[in-house]
């Protein structure tokens, strides 16, 4: 039986570089993969998964309302599929875990899933949080935040770098709107409520606002 994979990770850990190499892998020994990302996030273009290195694939959308086992189980059948890989899965829905779920049980084909674990304020991710609770395996995807500690936090940042703590969950952005932080930096930044209180906390790259 397959499984499913969930690599997860904070801002700017090479994800999609991982998924990418992954897939070339695979193509590289002469089977073919599927690399599937959310219609939502359009920084590059509809239809690919493009890495901060500079590699690229094109890929298949998806959104919120589709099925996931239906989707993969057409296309599997226009064209064999040795593995399916996931980029952002952290937008993926509850249902959707699942449904990749079955992709994995019932078409026997393996899905690696590449995505956040939290958000800007600190909470899981709905596809994540599934994914935490129903892949087969689990696995970090290391960075470091700016004093050197392991980074697993994510702060958004506004146009003139400001710290955001309040607003909508999924806003899509990249180095200019999200920093990687370890969790005490986040803390601090998150509890600080004037930029000279993250300068004596030892966080004097970021400000803050309400």
């Amino acid at each position: 039986m397959s499984k499913l994979y969930f690599y997860y990770s904070s801002m700017n850990a090479g994800k999609s570089t991982t998924l990418l190499q992954a897939s070339y892998n695979y193509q590289e020994r002469g089977m073919q993969t599927l690399v599937l990302c959310p219609e939502l996030d359009d920084r590059d273009g509809a239809a690919q998964v493009v890495s901060r290195i500079g590699i690229s694939a094109d890929a298949v959308t998806f959104n919120p309302t589709d099925d996931m086992y239906s989707l993969v189980e057409k296309l599997h059948e226009n064209c064999h599929r040795d593995c399916v890989l996931i980029d952002e899965a952290q937008f993926l829905t509850r249902q959707q875990v699942k449904q990749i779920s079955d992709v994995a049980d019932a078409l026997n084909i393996p899905v690696l899933c590449y995505g956040l674990r939290t958000d800007f304020q600190g909470n899981l991710f709905e596809g994540s949080e599934q994914l935490l609770a129903w892949a087969d395996t689990i696995t970090e995807i290391k960075t470091i935040c700016h004093c050197g500690r392991k980074a697993t936090m994510v702060l958004r940042l506004d146009e003139k770098g400001n710290v955001i703590k309040q607003g909508a969950q999924i806003k899509i952005g990249g180095n200019d709107q999200y920093t990687s932080v370890c969790r005490l930096h986040f803390k601090k930044a998150m509890a600080a409520r004037r930029p000279d209180e993250l300068m004596l906390n030892g966080f004097e790259d970021v400000e803050v606002t309400s």
